[in-house]
């Protein structure tokens, strides 16, 4: 195993006095990044963030990267349909720790980046393919994205008022929480389970499966009243205390008042009188309408002061461009910013923000994992970035 160098190419301090290490609890592990747009390099930046040496490999048409799931990488470009492209690729998995691509099934493959042959080189490597329908199936070799994994996995079937067309929420559900947070954990338990066999392993992470996994607990309340259909139950903003409400300047506030105890809060800070039942369907028009018009009263603001010391499950619904302003955010971060989120889960003496650089850095990566010079530089020299022609993000 390689001996860690930050982006900045210095390296990390020695672990302090309570066996933590200042660079992350993954600091030493080197992963090769060969994925694409977002939920490949979500995860690789969730592993660079705990202290992976993460090396993103580009090229093709691969597209850019993307500049906000960039953090504490290195970015390389090889064309593997060279000689010296394939040799550069073998140098780097010969140490290496992790491998991810993101491609169709057989892809890899014909690039000489299959499990397979790189494994051969290297039997420690956890091997991780990222794809929205899996290696296997009838739909494998489909093209699709989140909206279309949210859709054949069931879940966008739940989301959205009822009468109206499903509305995914943002690529948060298959992208990032299906397919980038689980192929993370399956590559840190795959680590895990290699410090104990000594072997690698290869995992098939597709985002159907992901989503279908997170709908767990929903799937078991299909057609029940609990969730009987799309836009009806208690999760989904039917239920009058389970909701938004606009308030006198057109914004916000989320009511999340499930239990009795919240409710009662609730109702009796807006001052509406006797607690009703609120499980009670009957009343639920009636709920609705007296706290529809008491949020009616106040600015969110000023609803936001209402509630700040009334544990009645009441918040303002903020905009991303408020957020380095809300004391809650700045307080467990205060050097947060829209182009710097945290660094996730926090750490005892966690690991700081690393620096984001996008640009290809190829010859002094190549060089500083055992490349001789000159097949370094000639390697480097045969990258072209006007040859991207994969979607890039931002698209517009």
């Amino acid at each position: 195993m390689t001996e860690l160098i930050d982006v900045a190419g210095a390296r990390p301090d020695s672990e302090n006095e309570k066996g933590d290490s200042p660079a992350g609890p993954l600091a030493g592990i080197k992963v090769l990044d060969m994925t694409r747009l977002a939920p490949g390099p979500y995860a690789s930046m969730l592993l660079a963030d705990l202290g992976a040496e993460v090396i993103s490999i580009g090229g093709g048409r691969s597209g850019l990267p993307v500049p906000s799931l960039s953090r504490g990488k290195d970015f390389i470009a090889l064309d593997l349909k060279t000689d010296g492209g394939r040799k550069a690729l073998r140098q780097l998995v010969a140490d290496a720790d992790v491998f991810m691509e993101g491609f169709r099934p057989g892809v890899v493959d014909r690039l000489g980046a299959g499990y397979g042959e790189l494994s051969a080189i290297n039997p420690r490597l956890v091997y991780c393919s990222v794809t929205g329908y899996g290696q296997t199936g009838p739909m494998a070799q489909r093209a699709g994205h989140d909206i279309n994994y949210l859709a054949i996995a069931g879940a966008l079937g739940t989301f959205g008022p009822a009468g109206q067309p499903p509305v995914p929420p943002l690529n948060l559900v298959a992208d990032l929480g299906g397919g980038g947070m689980l192929s993370a954990f399956g590559i840190v338990s795959a680590l895990y389970e290699r410090s104990k066999t000594g072997k690698g392993r290869y995992i098939d992470s597709a985002m159907v499966d992901g989503v279908l996994s997170m709908m767990a607990m929903n799937f078991a309340d299909w057609h029940t009243p609990t969730l009987p259909r799309r836009g009806e139950g208690v999760l989904n903003g039917a239920m009058p205390f389970y909701r938004c409400y606009s308030c006198s300047d057109h914004r916000y506030v989320a009511v999340g008042a499930l239990e009795r105890a919240f409710f009662a809060q609730l109702w009796e800070t807006l001052g509406l009188g006797d607690v009703p039942d609120h499980f009670d369907r009957a009343l639920w028009p009636i709920i609705e309408e007296s706290l529809a018009g008491a949020f009616a009263t106040k600015t969110m603001e000023e609803w936001t002061a209402v509630f700040a010391e009334v544990d009645a499950c009441v918040t303002p619904v903020l905009e991303p461009h408020e957020l380095a302003s809300f004391e809650q955010i700045i307080s467990r971060d205060p050097n947060f910013a829209l182009d710097s989120v945290p660094v996730v889960p926090a750490f005892s003496k966690g690991p700081a923000r690393r620096e984001t650089n996008t640009r290809p850095r190829t010859q002094t990566v190549l060089l500083r994992n055992g490349l001789e010079p000159e097949a370094a530089a000639a390697i480097a020299a045969q990258s072209d970035s006007t040859a991207v022609t994969g979607l890039s993000w931002p698209p517009l």
